[in-house]
């Protein structure tokens, strides 16, 4: 057996020596080649996610390569995660959702991303809104879809997770794809057309699309009153001076309200849980990149429920702890054992490892 047939054919863990950066993405595009369900790359940082994407669009063309970045913010911070980075999680979560992804498909991302837990899968395949030329359209049902699911009311749409209702037409930029642009005809949807957002001029016509949440955080009611319950019971009383859950008590989005993702569903996966056949492909010093990011993690934690009893300034903060929003060792180490795993470095392959 070849080394190349081994490390496609060969079961457990494997360490692939002699794969240097950019060489790695030739290796992994004959790997997802060879598969029957899709690879899932774990880059150390972002950098080499991109580097990674841009390998497999060089080796591997034709393949349908996902990314799943991570949040851009800082754990247990006061801001909420770039809404651009959320919709490409989104829009990825959704897609794997479905469960029609096959060999050949690769998913990229990194340690950061991969370590934090995410909305259930079953909650993710669910919420989909579709929209299809000829048929009836509730409008008032779209916008209620609209508003739980994250998206933001413009007067223009320019980025991801807005929409505009002007009448007759609806500007919608959903998570994963193109601004599209919805024509009504009394009740019915006459045309889904996308559109430049920088011109506002259409630049086509769309057999029909499915819409996906542009957030993590639900705020329709069941969400609201899960979240209402789960905060009062884990930090008590709640006082006046706490704008968060006034904010989601009233349905409003409120900065930060992300770093409270658990409280809003009845339970949180993993991206392992979205494939769960998934080979998985390590990239150089990954284990280096998770020890450092869970160490964070825990040092941020630690300020949070350090700071004068966990108050910041004259706004109190409940901090959760980081096994509710991040997986620990063992998860991590659960997710390697039930799996094939190969592990690149660029030296030379140690004893039982194989050179690419």
């Amino acid at each position: 057996m070849n080394p190349l047939e081994r490390i496609i054919e060969a079961p457990g863990r494997l360490t692939v020596g002699g794969a240097p950066e950019g060489f790695d993405a030739a290796i992994v595009a004959r790997l997802a080649a060879a598969e029957r369900a899709p690879l899932l790359v774990v880059a150390r940082d972002l950098p080499r996610l991109v580097a990674m994407v841009e390998g497999l669009r060089f080796f591997a063309p034709d393949a349908e390569v996902l990314e799943f970045p991570a949040w851009d913010c800082l754990p247990y911070d006061r801001v909420s995660p770039d809404p651009d980075i959320v919709a490409r999680r989104m829009a990825t979560l959704s897609r794997l959702a479905k469960g029609d992804l096959r060999g050949g498909a690769v998913v990229v991302t990194t340690v950061n991303a991969v370590i934090q837990r995410v909305p259930p899968r079953d909650t993710v395949a669910g919420a989909h809104f579709p929209l299809h030329p000829g048929a009836v359209l509730d409008l008032d049902a779209l916008s209620a879809f609209l508003a739980r699911n994250g998206y933001v009311r413009s007067g223009t749409v320019l980025e991801s997770g807005e929409y505009a209702i002007r009448g007759g037409i609806i500007d919608i930029f959903a998570p994963g794809g193109t601004p599209v642009r919805l024509d009504m005809f009394g009740d019915a949807l006459e045309s889904v057309r996308s559109f430049d957002p920088e011109s506002q001029r259409t630049t086509g016509t769309l057999h029909g699309l499915d819409l996906v949440p542009a957030s993590e955080v639900p705020l329709d009611d069941d969400s609201i009153r899960r979240f209402r319950a789960a905060y009062v019971s884990r930090f008590g009383t709640v006082t006046a001076a706490d704008p968060l859950y006034e904010a989601v008590s009233a349905g409003r989005k409120h900065p930060g309200m992300e770093h409270w993702l658990p409280l809003f569903h009845e339970r949180l996966d993993t991206l392992f849980d979205y494939l769960p056949d998934a080979t998985l492909v390590l990239d150089h010093l990954v284990e280096d990149a998770w020890t450092a990011r869970r160490a964070t993690i825990e040092d941020y934690y630690k300020a949070r429920a350090d700071m004068h009893g966990g108050t910041f300034g004259a706004v109190e903060y409940h901090a959760l702890p980081p096994d509710s929003l991040y997986l620990d060792q063992a998860g991590w180490q659960v997710a390697l054992d039930a799996r094939r795993v190969r592990q690149f470095t660029p030296f030379r392959a140690p004893e039982g490892g194989v050179p690419a």
